[in-house]
């Protein structure tokens, strides 16, 4: 059975006093669940926050590294790092990098092989952009970030793998894709790693959707067959809202 994720994306938001009170938050109200719960907050919280969740099931992602191990990349992040403060799981591909950074599948090839290589466990992000989707063309454009960045990978690496589906007009917008559409887009992510991998690499993989969930429409969307979860933004800042989530799985 494939493991149900609620991964909250904190983004450049809470500075430490606000990590310490929302964790706070989330730890006091925690529902007894079966969904692995993962907070990816900025990189400065990271080890406070794996602290006050020693003990908790609640596990602490990082929201981007680098591909290089060390050297002369300034701001920079690596794998070494987050694996030093207690950090395995990493965010990578997120639509916001690749719009602002300009962050292409060759590199996100590069820091996914590296996360695999140390150990670390990838949440990989992509999706289409609306003009792909008012072209018909979201899925050609899925397909390619994944092939591009995912299927040279051997099969035993994809255990280290999460995929999350965002469809980039519905983040940040208020604007959400139908269940229906996402689940028709989740079976179609399937059926191509099963055509890059195997059937069973695709029936065990975990597909997140990640594009405005929220209290109110979460358990719709999670009830999809191929939909094992959401990455959650803005929702995710909230407690109370990102528990009400966390409950939709029922």
């Amino acid at each position: 059975m494939r493991t149900k994720i609620v991964a909250g994306n904190w983004k450049m938001n809470q500075d430490l006093e606000g990590t310490r009170s929302l964790l706070r938050d989330l730890v006091a109200n925690l529902p007894r669940t079966s969904v692995s719960v993962m907070v990816a907050p900025p990189f400065v919280n990271l080890p406070e926050a794996v602290a006050l969740l020693q003990g908790v099931s609640v596990e602490v992602a990082a929201q981007n590294m680098h591909f290089a191990d060390s050297g002369a990349y300034t701001g920079e992040i690596s794998a070494e790092m987050l694996l030093s403060v207690g950090v395995k799981t990493v965010i990578l591909g997120h639509s916001e990098r690749r719009a602002y950074f300009r962050e292409d599948d060759e590199l996100l090839s590069k820091k996914v092989g590296k996360a695999v290589e140390k150990g670390m466990n990838v949440i990989f992000c992509f999706g289409e952009e609306l003009a792909d989707r008012y072209d018909g063309k979201h899925f050609e454009v899925v397909e390619r970030q994944l092939k591009n960045a995912l299927f040279d990978l051997p099969e035993t690496a994809w255990k280290q793998i999460i995929l999350a589906y965002e469809p980039v007009w519905a983040i940040g917008t208020g604007e959400t894709a139908s269940p229906e559409q996402a689940q028709e887009m989740h079976a179609f992510i399937r059926k191509q790693v099963a055509g890059a991998c195997s059937e069973s690499v695709a029936e065990g993989i975990s597909i997140l959707y990640g594009g405005s969930v929220k209290p109110g429409n979460a358990a719709e969307i999670f009830s999809k067959p191929d939909v094992d979860g959401g990455l959650i933004g803005g929702a995710s800042l909230v407690a109370d809202d990102f528990i009400a989530i966390i409950k939709a799985f029922g």
